[in-house]
């Protein structure tokens, strides 16, 4: 059931990246984006490297995705922060989103983490991410996010970069998909995979990915 619903992710994610025009999220100008993301670096950093750990870093972040999860706040797809809701509601256009999109693509990721790591809990999630759980049917994260959480494709909107990502933001994320209050992910694919992580093995998935830094 899960390897149909990713087949249909990955073609409804190259089918359905046309917005407006048929223009893709990689069309974007980085340079014009540097300009319209300026409001966005008061949460994310200036260069998408947030130092808080319940703002997510966009630096090196898909385009592609960063587009969808704008317009999915702005039609109420995604609705668990009410902070990224109104900020999506002040980009006018999709070319705006665009533009923003490409201008944090185009950003290097931050080298350290900004917390410490638990070195054990990164083994732990690292085994969770590269091979999933046989006993439960836990399907393996790599599979869809990349070695290490480097990504599979930028043509894919629904498969995010989790590389170096806040620990604490992904744990909000994961436990935000098991519960349903975040629900933007095609077929529910994030929620089924959730609802089998345990709190820990959520915190040790998270702790790994932190920890992938270039």
């Amino acid at each position: 059931m899960l390897v149909k619903k990713l087949l249909v992710l990955v073609v409804s994610g190259v089918l359905g990246l046309g917005l407006a025009g048929g223009a893709s999220a990689q069309d974007g100008d980085p340079v014009a984006g540097e300009t319209k993301g300026a409001i966005c670096g008061g949460c994310h950093g200036a260069d998408g490297n947030s130092e808080a750990g319940m703002f997510p870093r966009l630096a090196g972040q898909y385009s592609s995705y960063i587009v969808k999860q704008i317009r999915d706040f702005q039609a109420g797809r995604r609705a668990n922060s009410e902070i990224m809701a109104g900020m999506a509601a002040t980009i006018a256009s999709v070319e705006d989103a665009r533009d923003i999109g490409a201008y944090f693509q185009k950003q290097k990721i931050a080298k350290q983490p900004i917390a410490p790591v638990d070195k054990a809990l990164v083994a732990e999630g690292e085994k969770i991410f590269t091979e999933g759980n046989p006993a439960n049917g836990l399907y393996a994260c790599i599979n869809c996010h990349g070695p290490k959480g480097t990504g599979k494709s930028e043509t894919i909107a629904q498969f995010p970069r989790l590389v170096g990502q806040h620990k604490e933001y992904i744990i909000k994320e994961l436990t935000d998909f098991r519960a349903g209050t975040r629900a933007n992910d095609p077929a529910g694919m994030m929620k089924d995979i959730a609802k089998k992580l345990t709190e820990k093995e959520i915190t040790a998935v998270a702790e790994y990915l932190s920890a992938q830094v270039p």
